[in-house]
């Protein structure tokens, strides 16, 4: 999205991968369920029939597609999301890193479910679904018709996909062994560099379903004077910098 180094580096590394590029104009937010809907779709046309999804700065482990594979092939009578645990990295990584040196590291985030490896774990809180690390079997990603486009930048869009698989009886399922891994980056608590995405996903969350979503980074930027709920226009604006 908006980045042509991408596909030079997937060349000069010699990569299979496929590079679908999409063009941003400077200063929009990033079309990230766009982004995702193009993805799968540029994948079944090349025959996928499983659609697993991980974002830009995580890292695989070397059982994490299989791991999808087996649990969707086990369960492939059920229509389920299937979430494998994420380790955050408190640190960068040296490099080079084997894959047994990386499983040491292995700390998967407190608060997602994260069952031992070669089980799964059903569960019915859709609002721990995250797209960090995802699969998906194409039946049922057709039955959801993919991310909800109207999600421009940061936040809002996974919430909104898991409530949907929720609302068409789609089951949560924690994928132990689908391990990856979040590279160290410094991040803001709350994202107060997305404020304004925020805000308006928020919006776009509400319209839809009637609720508000990321209420705790809603009332932490309230709390830091940054933001105000208007009855009049029945949303919450930005009231300074």
């Amino acid at each position: 999205m908006g980045d042509e180094m991408v596909k030079n580096i997937v060349a000069q590394e010699r990569s299979s991968a496929r590079v679908v590029e999409i063009d941003v104009p400077e200063g929009d937010p990033l079309p990230l369920a766009r982004a995702r809907n193009i993805g799968a779709a540029k994948a079944r046309c090349h025959g996928a029939e499983l659609l697993v999804f991980l974002d830009v700065d995580c890292i695989a482990a070397p059982t994490l597609l299989a791991r999808y594979h087996e649990t969707a092939s086990e369960e492939n009578s059920t229509a389920s999301l299937f979430c494998g645990p994420v380790t955050y990295l408190t640190q960068p990584l040296s490099s080079p890193i084997t894959p047994d040196e990386m499983a040491l590291l292995h700390n998967p985030h407190p608060a997602r479910p994260a069952p031992p490896a070669g089980t799964v774990l059903h569960g019915d809180d859709f609002n721990l679904f995250w797209s960090l690390s995802f699969a998906v079997t194409v039946p049922t990603w057709l039955a959801l018709q993919g991310f909800c486009e109207e999600y421009r930048g940061y936040g809002g869009e996974d919430t909104d996909f898991a409530w949907s698989a929720r609302d068409k009886g789609v089951k949560l399922t924690w994928v132990g062994g689908a391990d990856a891994y979040h590279q160290f980056h410094h991040v803001s608590d709350p994202p107060i560099e997305h404020l304004d995405d925020i805000l308006t996903n928020a919006q776009v969350f509400h319209q839809r379903w009637g609720q508000w979503p990321m209420q705790g980074w809603i009332d932490a930027f309230e709390e830091r004077g940054l933001v105000e709920y208007r009855p009049d226009l029945q949303t919450w604006v930005r009231i300074r910098n």
